[in-house]
């Protein structure tokens, strides 16, 4: 499926993982794969969800994540730890010296020998898979052959159960506007 994805949609799910890692998130969500398609204003996932951007996005999903009942932030985990006397940052900072930058933001997998080695990416949670099949859906019922970052946004917009939609509705953006202006914008299936 990847190979018929064009370079913005590309660059969403690259960002997307990056996105994860920054913010501590053992999965890719589909909240991740929002703020990626919004690091570029001048996409068109951004340019059609007016009235939202990266900034505002991560901020309200740090507000839903640190609800009661929302998965706590590490900012939480580490202020809490501290009134224990544990300093999560010095203990990275022994980590890192001992097996390298960043070998705590990757999740260990197994090499063929069995042993836990540090993973390359963070994996995808099943509502990010899922969007991103139904990306590649939205794109054959156009009739497009490639798949660009309107159609990840597409989507999201269908899967409609995970962060990234909370996130939209919450924002004040209706999801059947965006599906309007995203079919509009990407027109024919000369795509």
């Amino acid at each position: 499926m990847f190979e018929r994805f064009t370079d913005d949609a590309r660059r969403v799910v690259s960002a997307a993982q990056v996105e994860a890692r920054r913010l501590n998130h053992p999965r890719i969500g589909t909240e991740h794969l929002l703020l990626g398609m919004l690091q570029d204003p001048e996409s068109l996932a951004a340019r059609v969800l007016t009235g939202l951007d990266h900034g505002g996005a991560e901020a309200r999903l740090r507000d839903i994540l640190n609800q009661p009942g929302g998965r706590r932030g590490p900012e939480l985990d580490a202020a809490l730890l501290s009134t224990i006397g544990i300093d999560l940052d010095a203990i990275r900072e022994k980590v890192e010296e001992a097996f390298g930058p960043g070998a705590l933001d990757r999740e260990p997998v197994r090499d063929h020998r069995g042993h836990l080695r540090s993973g390359r990416h963070i994996p995808f949670g099943p509502r990010a898979k899922k969007t991103l099949e139904l990306s590649l859906r939205e794109a054959i019922a156009l009739k497009h052959k490639s798949i660009s970052d309107g159609h990840v946004l597409l989507g999201v917009i269908r899967e409609g159960g995970g962060l990234a939609m909370q996130i939209i509705v919450e924002s004040g953006i209706s999801p059947d506007r965006v599906r309007e202006a995203l079919v509009q914008e990407l027109g024919s299936p000369a795509r």
